[in-house]
C-alpha cells in the first residue's frame, strides 16, 4: 500500500473509531470492508476478528476522549525523565520514590 492509499485509509477508518455506538461502528467497518477490502484485506479482518473484544462503547463520550489521548501520559513520563536526567545517585532507596510523588504533584497542579 502506498503513502496516498495509506492516507486515505486512515481517513476512511477514522469513521469507525470515532463511531458513537457499536451499530454505526459496524456500519462504518462495513464500508471500508466494500472501499479497501481488496487492497488491505488483513486489517479489515483483523479489526472484524478483535471487535469483539472493543469495549469501549460501553463507556461515555467523555471518558472515550480520554482513552484517546496519550498526552497526560506523556506529559508525566516527560517530566518523570526531566526530574530524574540530572540525578545519577540517590541518598536512600526511598528517595527517587518521593521525588516522582513530588513531580507528579507538580504536574497534576498544571
Amino acid at each position: 500500500m502506498n503513502y496516498s492509499d495509506l492516507k486515505k485509509f486512515s481517513s476512511d477508518f477514522k469513521a469507525v473509531y470515532n463511531a458513537p455506538s457499536e451499530k454505526a461502528d459496524l456500519n462504518a467497518l462495513a464500508d471500508i470492508r466494500e472501499k479497501r477490502g481488496r487492497k488491505c484485506p488483513y486489517t479489515v479482518s483483523s479489526w472484524e476478528n478483535n471487535h469483539k473484544d472493543v469495549s469501549f462503547f460501553y463507556f461515555p463520550d467523555e471518558v472515550r476522549r480520554i482513552m484517546y489521548i496519550t498526552n497526560m501520559i506523556e506529559r508525566l513520563n516527560r517530566q518523570y525523565r526531566k526530574v530524574t536526567r540530572t540525578k545519577s545517585v540517590f541518598p536512600s532507596d526511598s528517595s527517587p520514590e518521593k521525588m516522582l510523588y513530588l513531580a507528579s504533584l507538580n504536574v497534576a497542579k498544571k
